[in-house]
């Protein structure tokens, strides 16, 4: 399978190495390292699917231009699911494949489904309260992670006591309803999550620490080799569940 890497800065290189230590699928690049830079439609039209890491600004830009090609797309780009219900009709009048994630690190998936369970546990007994951090490089350009919003997702659909979310700074008491979920950012850290599950007798942390881009990169292959030959909107889930993973 021929793999065109949309998007050539950290993680577009930590695929190709990947893909060119591996020797299973060929790599096509096609550049676009810059929010203003040219694709290489030679590139693009020798690829069998498309991997996109390039920035929340122009991959909705990438996006129409794969599906004007026909081509299937992983879109490991976070910061745009504002812009999903166009992406879904992009998908369906162009009739190729797409699949995205909010995290495409097998390990994060499964911390994922390990907060569901968690959550759940913990709500049974009102005494504990939860709350979420993530820390972040210097260069990530959305906060919160689209790793925290899926975190937080899953405690608010498992809670019973969570409704709201709260990203930002918080001036006054946090009320019994809302989760708070903290964003630091600042030096090379590639991405750490933590759910703090406390109460005045004890506390429980489940945490996911990146020790670097080698998961995200992996898991991104994998949505490639599943897309292939797909028609329709797939989700990270999908892939999971492919393997096995409800």
């Amino acid at each position: 399978m021929r793999i065109a890497l949309l998007g050539h800065g950290n993680m577009g290189s930590e695929v190709e190495r990947l893909i060119r230590a591996a020797g299973t699928h060929a790599v096509s690049i096609i550049g676009l390292t810059e929010p203003d830079g040219v694709m290489d439609t030679v590139g693009l039209n020798n690829a069998d699917v498309v991997i996109d890491f390039t920035s929340p600004e122009i991959v909705l830009n990438d996006i129409t231009t794969v599906a004007k090609a026909g081509k299937n797309m992983v879109v490991g780009t976070t910061g745009w699911q504002e812009h999903l219900t166009d992406v879904e009709k992009i998908v369906r009048e162009s009739g190729i494949g797409l699949i995205y994630g909010q995290n495409f690190s097998i390990g994060a998936n499964i911390f994922f489904r390990a907060i569901a369970h968690a959550t759940k546990l913990f709500s049974a007994f009102k005494e504990y309260d939860v709350a979420g951090l993530e820390i972040h490089h210097a260069g990530k350009k959305d906060s919160p992670s689209g790793t925290a919003l899926r975190t937080a997702q899953e405690i608010l659909q498992n809670s019973t006591v969570k409704k709201t979310l709260q990203t930002g700074r918080l001036d006054r008491k946090i009320r019994p309803d809302e989760l708070h979920f903290a964003s630091v950012r600042g030096g090379v850290n590639p991405g750490f999550h933590e759910v703090i599950f406390d109460s005045n007798a004890d506390a429980v942390s489940i945490s996911h620490a990146a020790h670097n881009r080698e998961g995200f990169a992996r898991g991104a292959i994998l949505a490639a080799e599943f897309i292939k030959g797909k028609k329709g909107l797939y989700t990270f889930d999908d892939v999971m569940k492919a393997r096995g993973i409800k």
